[in-house]
């Protein structure tokens, strides 16, 4: 095992500082990717940014060391978020190198790495090269290049805030309150430049009430992982106690975003991939273009019914923004969403951006009158178990017994079964109507478990059943 195996991942560079990488490493990889991209794409430069983790400017700045060495002309861009480094990726056509490592705990740090446009890295697009090459170059130092670059500082949020304003328009909307919870995070810095006036942009009818906007990598408040109910806790009681009209909660490197309602209930990653599509696909029809949504396996069935109602068509992918970014460019796709709060737009480069997809829920909310939970109430038709994960030593054992529970039902035709993005079981075009999809983790000894139906006694029985089957023979019995 090569020193670097441990922090190279599927689509993206994630690992414990100083413990498994460091500035050495950094640097090491800064040459490598600067040598792959030069080949593969001719560049000639690239842009790096970091987030607010105490080692992210001494990572970013090793790498940056390490490209110039090759011979590459850096634009560094210092603190952003990772849609911000995209944005920049996109307008400068450059390569681009985020250092953050989004929501996972202080101790850690990682890169997100993109070709110029935005266009994502993963194993099969450049990164096992990197790492190969990185590796090398860890082993046996790294070369000068004939001529090396230079390292110069741009300043990019004004542009991106800006962008972002010529997107979706929030002016003329009815006044709105709006809490944030920036957990510490980037969204700390973004928001107040996209939707306050922190860049000098035209004041919008907008009250932000700030949750934990001081940057701080340490996380002191909570962790910046909306998708762990606890952490919208604070989101949840300052709403309520706001009397505020929409509660948004972004991730540490505040690319994912999530939406709780007046009431202080979240609002689920589909439902927002629903309402986003929807807008999108009626702009799109409205400019005499054919309108196209992606979404990933897992979302609602609610995403591609309303789509194909609206007069648009889906494409469904993998879990995974390689997987959908792919599929955005195959498809000139407008739109795409995801379970886990990744948002993807065309003219974004079709890269993820949270805090785009919030402010179309900011217009569609300030353009009506009614309440955001009367609003979203049109987009949650179904009742959804949300992803539980299960601790399974034998995937292969946990999923087989499922099979067998439901044997009778795939002879009889009833229960479909389908080998796409793990295995879904779906009773949909029978009554009651459910589906639910299992699929194995990559990296540990995971089964996640998605239940999706038409009421919630059906899926609470399907999802207590299935987990049951899978955690068949644990000693302790794990929440859900």
């Amino acid at each position: 095992m090569s020193e670097l195996d441990a922090i190279v991942k599927a689509y993206d560079i994630r690992g414990l500082v100083p413990q498994e990488w460091d500035e050495e490493v950094a640097q090491a990889l800064g040459g490598a990717f600067a040598d792959v991209v030069s080949a593969t794409d001719h560049a000639t430069g690239l842009v790096i940014g970091h987030d607010m983790r105490a080692t992210s400017p001494s990572l970013a700045r090793a790498f940056a060391q390490g490209a110039t060495w090759r011979g590459l002309e850096v634009r560094f861009i210092g603190l952003c978020s990772t849609d911000g480094l995209y944005f920049a990726s996109g307008r400068l056509d450059l390569p681009g190198a985020m250092f953050t490592a989004s929501h996972n705990p202080a101790e850690y740090n990682g890169i997100k790495l993109c070709r110029s446009g935005a266009r994502p890295v993963g194993q099969e697009t450049g990164l096992a090269d990197v790492h190969h090459l990185a590796q090398q170059y860890v082993e046996e130092g790294i070369p000068a290049a004939a001529g090396t670059g230079e390292c110069t500082e741009v300043d990019m949020l004004t542009d991106y805030a800006q962008h972002l304003r010529t997107l979706v328009d929030l002016s003329g909307l009815r006044p709105l309150k709006v809490v944030v919870d920036a957990a510490n995070g980037m969204a700390g810095l973004t928001v107040q430049a996209v939707l306050g006036q922190a860049v000098g942009l035209q004041e919008l009818d907008v009250q932000l009430v700030p949750l934990f906007f001081d940057l701080d990598g340490t996380f002191p408040n909570h962790e910046a992982n909306p998708l762990d109910p606890a952490n919208l806790m604070d989101l949840q009681t300052a709403v309520i106690a706001e009397q505020a009209d929409i509660g948004l909660a972004f991730d540490g490197d505040a690319d994912r975003c999530f939406v709780v309602d007046e009431k202080g209930v979240p609002v689920s990653a589909s439902a927002i991939t629903a309402l986003v599509g929807l807008r999108e696909v009626e702009r799109e029809l409205e400019a005499g273009r054919e309108p196209t949504i992606i979404h990933n396996h897992i979302t609602s069935r609610i995403v591609p019914s309303i789509v194909a109602s609206s007069g648009g068509r889906t494409v469904r992918t993998r879990v995974g923004h390689s997987y959908i970014k792919a599929q955005m460019a195959e498809h000139g796709a407008v739109f795409g969403g995801e379970h886990s709060g990744h948002y993807y737009f065309r003219d974004f480069w079709y890269a993820d951006t949270g805090m785009l997809a919030a402010m179309h829920v900011l217009r569609a909310l300030g353009e009506r009158t009614a309440a955001l939970s009367e609003l979203a109430e049109m987009f949650t038709p179904y009742f959804a178990s949300g992803e539980i994960n299960s601790h399974v030593e034998d995937v292969p054992a946990a999923e087989d017994r499922v099979r067998e529970a439901f044997a009778e039902d795939i002879a009889a035709g009833t229960v479909l079964v389908e080998e796409f993005d793990g295995v879904t079981f779906s009773h949909w075009d029978s009554t009651p109507r459910w589906w639910f999809n299992l699929r194995a983790s990559n990296t540990e000894p995971l089964l996640r478990l998605n239940v999706e139906a038409q009421d919630e006694d059906i899926m609470v029985k399907i999802r207590n059943g299935v987990l049951g089957l899978v955690r068949q023979g644990q000693d302790e019995e794990e929440p859900w």
